[in-house]
């Protein structure tokens, strides 16, 4: 009996291992094209390690693509501080304030994350165009939030609705008025929410596209995905420096996903006992 249930762990085991192994293989192979010089890519079959690597790639990353890397970083920064500020008062105002029509905000929210992205593009570009918003910074970070606020909503709502009233009451006896309770009771214990949304809301910011190649396409400032969407125009031949732009792309993400891990497992599983 021994025997067959250690067989059937190994057998779980390499089957997970092979699958993840499957889909990681394109991050692995980003990664061993952008070292791989641009005459040995044309080899039939190709390498399937780096041979002769070259660091041109990212050479072209550092001199060309930097900009749009920079506004990437401030679009999604300021998509986490106009996502956080909305957010969660909101989301407070629903789990303690209880004010009337609440049941039916969170359905409307629900509702909202359903709208594929380009129909609300299409709107924003109209209202941007007629505010004189179009094709700037500030524009598309409006636009990026309207992403992730109404999860962020939804995560703060869950979350703030498991925090003991006790904690409330006992702020309101000591004098504490609705604000001062939500910003020095609320939001302390919140901490793992607060990490989730900003988490989500910056990776959204930080991948978008549609929003991006809709509302700032003709911007003197572009996220580093029409940076690699217009690099990829201008220089389809030379795959090392694109996929070396994929990889410097992809370290941000990367280290706030494994940095802020915990405090998503625990900020997603909301209404969990707190620290």
């Amino acid at each position: 009996m021994t025997a067959k249930r250690t067989w059937r762990t190994w057998w779980k085991t390499g089957a997970a291992v092979a699958a993840t192994a499957v889909m990681l293989f394109p991050v692995y192979w980003m990664i061993n094209v952008s070292f791989t010089e641009p005459r040995r890519m044309r080899k039939s079959p190709p390498d399937w390690t780096p041979v002769g690597g070259t660091l041109d790639g990212y050479r072209a990353v550092l001199e060309q693509q930097m900009p749009y890397l920079a506004t990437s970083l401030f679009v999604g920064l300021g998509t986490v501080i106009l996502t956080l500020a909305i957010a969660a008062p909101a989301g407070y105002a629903l789990a303690k304030l209880r004010p009337r029509g609440g049941a039916v905000l969170g359905f409307v929210l629900l509702v909202a994350q359903m709208i594929p992205a380009i129909i609300m593009a299409m709107g924003y570009y109209a209202f941007l165009l007629n505010v004189g918003m179009l094709n700037t910074l500030p524009g598309l970070i409006v636009a990026d939030s309207t992403i992730a606020v109404p999860f962020a909503v939804l995560i703060f709502t869950a979350f703030m609705s498991g925090v003991p009233d006790e904690l409330m009451q006992s702020a309101l006896m000591d004098g504490a008025g609705p604000i001062r309770t939500f910003w020095s009771v609320a939001m302390p214990v919140s901490r793992n929410a607060t990490v989730t949304v900003s988490l989500f809301a910056f990776l959204w910011a930080w991948s978008d596209f549609v929003f991006a190649s809709t509302l700032d396409s003709g911007g003197r400032l572009r996220p580093i995905t029409l940076g690699i969407y217009h690099y990829i125009g201008n220089n389809n031949q030379e795959w090392n420096a694109i996929m070396a732009t994929a990889v410097v792309a992809s370290v941000p993400a990367t280290v706030l996903l494994v940095l802020a891990q915990r405090y998503v497992a625990a900020g997603v599983a909301a209404g969990a006992v707190k620290d």
